[in-house]
């Protein structure tokens, strides 16, 4: 009988990095202006696009 594989980060992946992409778009707003700015922009816009869809797919 062949091993069961985990499916730990089948699970977890995809919520893992919305929270990596949405601490570098925190951590982005409270360092400063210009790029850092647009990297805050970046990083808190993408996890809000990706809730949006998903309520939209609904």
């Amino acid at each position: 009988m062949k091993p069961r594989q985990s499916s730990f980060w089948k699970v977890f992946s995809v919520p893992l990095a919305i929270a990596l992409v949405t601490g570098a778009g925190l951590f982005g707003a409270l360092l400063g202006d210009g790029a850092w700015d647009a990297l805050s922009w970046i990083g808190l816009g993408i996890p809000a696009l990706i809730s949006v869809r998903g309520l939209l797919k609904r």
